[in-house]
């Protein structure tokens, strides 16, 4: 459904995030027949653009609500599979925005890991081949930000934006695809579903894959045209970390870590697909700025590193930052709100590794006890205070401190940025 497709229908919203704000704002100024009836709120929320002239409900008061609405465009955070969202058809922002554009001049990226820094990467590349570009979804603006604007777009797309987006941006870019947000999605295989049903959307014309990710490309695709990096002949990870396609070798990266380095890869082989590229990709990246609380180091002192990784929240992504340093000995302080993940794997690479683990409530616990089944070195703290504090022990000269809690932040901190400024903020004090 197309964003200019809703004017003259009955409208109703769920969530008061950024997208949903967006969307009242557009809807006020470009839609004269539509009709934001309904808002939902599952807590309070100051957003006087959605709920002027709305029926606010609670998530209980929700079906009855909503039954009179022709559309219900759901923040990504409420799931497509909520009981009071059954029968309704429900679309996103970004949705709107994509088929309105008819995914002309998009690239969308997702992954379970990495989408956001191979996105900024993309960008980032895009404007040092001399072309405009625009980064949006999750990072970046609000996609019907870009209502106006024609320039080639980067949108991040999360499984939360794909599981009911009807049609697919003109490039599909999909690094690894891991277990995540079975909360959302209800298993594990409706995830991995939801997320790479991407590759066979309308309007997918040609798709990026990462060669070293199995289900990712044996997933189904309806694109002809096909591009792999993380394996030869294509972009990939050399033995020595660089990045490398034939004979160009990119060694001085701006990321840490190996999985980075598959990351520029993904963002090299999306930006030929495009028709573009850049002479000297090494020179394109040195500026190339990373995200914050993404293996961002905050704090180093008497030989010792302080690393922010909060925004890992699942295994895989704090088993790729032990082993962006290679030859560190490691204190990884892991754990955090509930969400049913399996640290099995990941305890057996902190044991191997002989990191030292302190585990966080709620789900360090779990995570203490994986360490220890496989003989590795791991106990409990009360909170990240006691964390810091502990790690300032353990840490010797050549150590690295790294927060990486394979879980979000919710059980203690609003979001994993605060969080990570929590981090910061303690490794830093005398």
């Amino acid at each position: 459904m197309r964003f200019s497709a809703l004017d003259g229908l009955t409208l109703g919203v769920w969530g008061a995030g950024l997208e949903t704000r967006s969307f009242a704002r557009h809807v006020a100024e470009r839609l004269p027949g539509a009709r934001i009836a309904v808002v939902v709120l599952e807590e309070p929320a100051e957003a006087p653009e959605l709920t002027d002239g709305a029926r606010v409900v609670d998530a209980a008061g929700a079906p009855e609500a909503l039954a009179g609405c022709d559309v219900v465009v759901r923040s990504p955070g409420v799931s497509i599979y909520r009981p009071e969202l059954r029968g309704l058809r429900t679309t996103t922002p970004t949705a709107l925005w994509m088929a309105e554009r008819e995914g002309r001049d998009v690239i969308g990226v997702t992954a379970t890991k990495g989408k956001s820094t191979t996105s900024k990467l993309i960008a980032h590349l895009i404007a040092k081949a001399g072309v405009d570009v625009r980064l949006g979804g999750n990072i970046g603006a609000p996609a019907l930000d870009l209502l106006d604007d024609d320039a080639l777009a980067v949108i991040e797309l999360s499984s939360y934006q794909i599981a009911d987006l009807e049609a697919g941006p003109e490039t599909a870019v999909v690094g690894n695809v891991y277990a995540e947000h079975v909360n959302w999605h209800g298993s594990v295989d409706a995830y991995r579903a939801d997320k790479l049903r991407l590759l066979a959307l309308p309007g997918v014309r040609r798709c990026v894959l990462n060669a070293t990710a199995p289900l990712v490309m044996a997933a189904p695709r309806g694109a002809a045209e096909l591009r792999t990096f993380g394996s030869s002949p294509g972009w990939h990870v050399a033995e020595d970390g660089s990045v490398v396609r034939g004979d160009v070798v990119v060694r001085a990266l701006p990321l840490i870590g190996r999985h980075n380095a598959l990351n520029v890869c993904g963002a090299l082989t999306a930006l030929e697909a495009v028709g573009l590229s850049v002479d000297d990709p090494e020179a394109a990246l040195a500026d190339f700025v990373g995200l914050d609380h993404r293996l961002q180091v905050v704090h180093e002192a008497g030989g010792v590193r302080w690393v922010d990784d909060s925004i890992s929240t699942e295994p895989e992504a704090a088993k790729f930052a032990v082993e962006s340093f290679p030859e560190a000995d490691v204190v990884l302080i892991g754990g955090g709100f509930e969400r049913e993940q399996d640290y099995g794997a990941l305890g057996v690479a902190l044991a191997a590794r002989g990191a030292h683990v302190l585990g966080l409530p709620d789900t360090g616990s779990r995570l203490v006890e994986a360490v220890r089944a496989a003989g590795g070195d791991a106990r409990m703290v009360a909170d990240l205070p006691a964390a810091v504090a502990a790690a300032r022990g353990l840490a010797r000269p050549g150590t690295v401190v790294l927060l990486s809690p394979a879980a979000p932040s919710f059980n203690t901190h609003r979001n994993f940025a605060a969080r990570g400024d929590h981090f910061a903020e303690l490794a830093r004090a005398a």
